[in-house]
């Protein structure tokens, strides 16, 4: 249970890291909407929008197999601070590049590796969390800085569009590319501690010549991670029922913007706004989840999210006006934001600080296995049969995930006090 401890707004390191973090996401919903126009502007094709999607997912996923190994070895502060580097120069060689003329075939080199670096950061991100704030202050930490990004993706996406509009989409990139500098300069600022010393066993962790054996096999390394999920009830049915989610969802932000161009006939700033008014959802939901899941517990807090979402996917694919979609839009970045910081928090809680960044790596390696396939049937099936068909079978899918989590561990109301999660 979550106790009292020091203000986060005192605490300088988790201040810095806060603010450098928030403008970071504000640049990544420049790329977010700038990569899908580019490709939609040289091409026409949703399905091309899908296709680099799913590459772009399936490095991301490759790259998770070792990310958890890197940031449980490394010294995290570099990691982040060389990935942050990385990132940089890659979307910093788009608009260089596009200077001279389109390049779609440039984005399907970019745009990989950068998820594939972005995997490793995300992983380490979330390690570093925990060693960043108190214990008593993981979920509120989680909830602020999911809530403050989710902020800045509300202004990113409308300066996105307008940036777009008027200078183009590369412009868009570079804005990117310029807050990855800002995120690194931020982690340079800061220092980490509370991590496990070398050589102590933590509660749960393999005895010493286990331990020893486990370093000379690599692969035994890299799966201990997924060995903690499947040995953990509650951790095993979300990373099951969480990867089919990805599948049917991971998609939508391109089958979005395709419905408001194509169907709705709306300009490039519109479809800024859109996305800008549905990050509203995720505001409301980070903020929220604290408050939920401690009235209703984990398991009606996650499940509901689950379901509720499910609906407004099906809203989605049925709303003509532009107000329908962005609401509909934001009720599901909401739920998805309760039922993402809900699992995230859960997974900081249970986990033994020296696995954290395998069992981290393994479930966004499981979680996003079926992502890449998932958006390119996703929208292969909005351009072939509309977007209203591809949202109805998702959202119905949606719910029935929603219903098999009801017969798993998933539906206690507090895992991590019962023993349920290990």
């Amino acid at each position: 249970m979550e106790g009292k401890g020091s203000p986060l707004w005192r605490d300088r390191n988790f201040m810095v890291f806060w603010g450098s973090q928030t403008l970071s996401v504000a640049g990544d919903s420049f790329a977010l909407i700038a990569v899908p126009l580019l490709v939609l502007h040289v091409t026409g094709s949703v399905a091309q929008m899908g296709l680099l999607t799913g590459l772009a997912s399936a490095a991301s996923v490759a790259a998770g197999v070792f990310a958890g190994v890197l940031a449980d070895r490394l010294d995290r502060r570099r990691l982040l601070i060389w990935c942050d580097l990385a990132r940089m120069a890659l979307y910093g060689i788009v608009p260089v590049a596009w200077a001279f003329g389109p390049k779609i075939w440039l984005l399907y080199v970019v745009l990989p590796a950068a998820e594939a670096i972005g995997m490793v950061f995300q992983v380490t991100y979330v390690t570093v969390v925990r060693n960043l704030v108190e214990p008593s202050r993981i979920t509120e930490a989680n909830g602020r800085l999911g809530a403050t990004s989710a902020a800045a993706g509300i202004g990113g996406p409308l300066l996105a569009g307008v940036v777009a509009g008027w200078a183009g989409p590369t412009a868009a990139i570079a804005v990117n590319a310029a807050s990855f500098g800002i995120s690194a300069l931020g982690v340079v600022m800061i220092r980490f501690g509370r991590q496990p010393s070398a050589g102590v066993r933590q509660e749960g962790e393999a005895p010493d010549g286990q331990e020893h054996q486990e370093a000379r096999g690599p692969w035994r390394e890299i799966l201990a991670g997924a060995r903690f999920l499947w040995r953990q009830p509650v951790l095993r049915a979300l990373t099951v029922l969480l990867s089919f989610f990805i599948f049917l969802t991971l998609g939508l932000t391109d089958v979005l913007i395709y419905h408001l161009k194509h169907d709705l006939g709306q300009p490039d700033g519109a479809v800024g706004a859109v996305l800008a008014v549905a990050g509203l959802g995720t505001v409301a939901g980070s903020l929220l989840v604290g408050p939920v899941r401690r009235r209703l517990g984990f398991g009606a807090s996650w499940i509901g999210a689950i379901a509720v979402a499910g609906l407004a996917v099906v809203g989605l694919g049925t709303s003509g006006g532009v107000p329908a979609v962005a609401a509909a839009a934001a009720v599901y970045l909401g739920c998805v934001s309760v039922a993402g910081i809900a699992s995230m928090s859960l997974r900081q809680q249970v986990t033994p600080d020296h696995l954290l960044g395998r069992v981290t790596s393994a479930f966004w390696t499981i979680h996003f296995s079926l992502g890449p396939a998932g958006a390119a049937v996703l929208t292969w099936g909005a351009q072939r049969h509309g977007v209203a068909a591809v949202c109805l079978l998702a959202g119905a899918a949606c719910l029935l995930i929603a219903l098999a989590a009801f017969f798993t561990p998933i539906r206690q109301p507090n895992p991590e006090l019962s023993g349920a999660a290990g």
